[in-house]
């Protein structure tokens, strides 16, 4: 079963998040901030990720590039509600695979899915 991993401080997102990608029957884990994420990266060992920007210790924009250091295969996807040129630019040359824009509907993280499982 493919696994994903939700990595955003607002536990209502991670909720809706889990539950949208459990509908694609996706093992779904979530943690509130980067040194949760780091603590069960290689626990969790997910093939994508749905990640949030601004959290409490540090920006997921900048976390990118360690999660493609030790994992290269992992997918990313930023979710962000701050949207600009320079934040797109940053996480795609950080690794990112999707940047999605919050709100986000239902098609939007289905779409990001069956893109990244399609692609793998």
């Amino acid at each position: 079963m493919t696994r994903a991993l939700i990595i955003d401080d607002e536990i209502d997102i991670c909720y809706l998040l889990s539950s949208i990608l459990r509908s694609k029957n996706l093992q779904v884990s979530y943690v509130n901030s980067l040194s949760e994420a780091s603590a069960v990266l290689d626990k969790v060992k997910p093939s994508m990720i749905f990640l949030d920007n601004h959290l409490p210790d540090g920006l997921g924009i900048d976390f990118i590039s360690e999660i493609k250091k030790t994992n290269p295969g992992i997918n990313v996807v930023m979710i962000t509600a701050f949207d600009n040129f320079s934040e797109r630019a940053k996480a795609f040359s950080n690794g990112a695979a999707m940047f999605i824009t919050k709100p986000f509907s239902r098609d939007s993280i289905n779409e990001a899915v069956d893109r990244l499982m399609s692609a793998s």
